[in-house]
């Protein structure tokens, strides 16, 4: 707490009394803040990208950025804006400039710069995007380049991602630089108005900066892609089932507030309520991005509509997410390898469903993969879609044997029962949803069974990204 108060002090402006600040006399009152000088803190290391660790006062990052420099501090501090408060608690982000006195007393001193620190290049490596681009760019001029046309959509595809991001930090950077010139300016003039603006501006380069680091999350391979959810109830009989199709609608209700696109591709109803299962597709842009983060089983505890005795239930469902795979990808599957059923759909929808044999259900015997779709009235068009779900998961399923995380896909799953619960939502004996893998939590659960899922999402992707940095 001490550091806290420390680091909060220093930023009020008014703490130079017992010693020179910037070479005023003792007592002096300075103006933006105690040193009257912009280069009083800033990092010793020169970023190459310009930008650094700029996304540190993100409020969801106190947990995994730890340890990394703010470089909007020196801006920040003569400002008095608020210092984020893992900085607070950390005076070692602060390191002052050899030379330059401190003008504020406190309590925890600022050790020196650590040349130890990670260059915030391994973070994000600006200046090698640009170098890949560049090279990028030079093999799309040579003659032969559509020779291969796969591997010519692959770096446009490339290309685009990387002009996307390039001229995003480019842009933020020029922000921040003409912030700072704008301090300059104030600082000289003794302009009150303009240093009002510079810490506006300031706030909204921050702002950007946290939806800008929160793509950077979604750079994986396929974090771009369309999105293949499965939901399964489990233990817990009607319950379960019922608690499986509030599921579904979370994810529908989450999806619509995103502007995605979503196409339910097959549902079994339960013989009650609810769902027993429901595959669904996600389209938009970073749709498997965001979703990978809802992979696992989803615990409910309430007191059961179903129970006449009103008693408490704990029911559970699974979630399975898979990107959908590029038609330019390749994914082998031979024909010898399916068996294909067909059989009447199920559910509304007149009595055409009931006469013909529309739905399909395809079976891949190599790894025991079932997929089904009886959502289109036509078996061809039901066909292709339940071919594009199987290609998904044979994809990640191929993935994740290269990356050695395990053995197969379907021996990888956990059991839906107690104790594997990646999120609980609890409606009694008192309400709370909390995610136990990041502790994120939050009280009004109506809000989160209605799709508000973003800081759940959030927290996992930041966590994770702690994790490979």
């Amino acid at each position: 707490m001490a550091g806290g108060a420390g680091a909060q002090g220093q930023g009020a402006g008014g703490g130079g009394r017992d010693r020179p600040a910037g070479g005023g006399e003792p007592g002096s009152h300075r103006p933006f803040g105690q040193h009257g000088d912009f280069r009083v803190h800033p990092p010793q290391r020169k970023d190459p990208s310009g930008l650094g660790d700029l996304y540190k006062g993100h409020r969801f990052r106190y947990h995994i950025l730890e340890g990394k420099p703010d470089l909007l501090h020196p801006v920040r501090r003569p400002l008095r804006l608020p210092v984020p408060r893992v900085q607070r608690l950390d005076p070692s982000l602060h390191p002052p400039e050899k030379g330059i006195p401190c003008g504020t007393k406190s309590r925890v001193r600022s050790p020196s710069w650590k040349e130890d620190c990670r260059p915030s290049e391994v973070i994000f490596d600006l200046d090698g995007k640009i170098a890949r681009l560049a090279q990028i760019e030079q093999e799309t001029l040579k003659p032969n380049f559509w020779n291969d046309n796969e591997s010519a959509q692959k770096l446009l595809k490339e290309r685009t991602a990387l002009r996307s991001q390039v001229d995003l930090w480019e842009g933020l950077r020029a922000e921040i630089e003409e912030a700072r010139g704008y301090f300059e300016l104030a600082r000289e003039e003794n302009d009150e108005e303009t240093l009002k603006e510079v810490g506006d501006k300031v706030a909204r380069v921050e702002k950007d900066l946290q939806a800008a680091e929160f793509q950077r999350m979604l750079g994986g391979e396929n974090d771009r892609n369309n999105a293949i959810v499965s939901i399964h109830s489990g233990a817990g009989g009607t319950e379960a089932q019922d608690w499986a199709s509030m599921l579904l609608r979370m994810y529908l209700r989450w999806a619509e507030r995103k502007g995605f696109r979503t196409e339910v591709i097959d549902t079994l109803d339960g013989e009650e309520a609810g769902i027993k299962s429901a595959t669904f597709e996600v389209i938009g842009e970073y749709a498997y991005g965001y979703l990978k983060a809802e992979v696992g089983i989803h615990r409910l505890v309430r007191i059961s509509p179903f129970d006449a005795g009103k008693r408490r239930h704990t029911s559970f469902a699974s979630v399975f997410v898979y990107p959908e795979i590029d038609e330019n990808i390749v994914v082998e599957i031979r024909d010898e390898d399916l068996r294909v059923d067909t059989y009447r759909s199920s559910g509304a929808g007149g009595q055409h469903v009931n006469k013909t044999e529309s739905a399909v259900r395809i079976t891949h015997l190599p790894t025991g993969i079932v997929v089904q779709c009886q959502n289109e009235r036509s078996q061809h068009k039901n066909r292709a879609m339940a071919m594009k779900v199987l290609k998904a998961r044979l994809y990640e399923l191929k993935l994740r044997e290269q990356e050695e995380k395990a053995e197969q896909l379907h021996s990888a799953k956990k059991d839906i029962a107690w104790g594997s619960q990646i999120r609980s939502y609890v409606l009694q004996p008192y309400r709370l949803a909390k995610d136990h893998r990041t502790n994120h939590e939050v009280g009004n659960v109506d809000a989160v069974l209605d799709g508000d899922l973003d800081g759940f999402i959030e927290a996992y992707l930041l966590q994770k990204a702690g994790e490979r940095a």
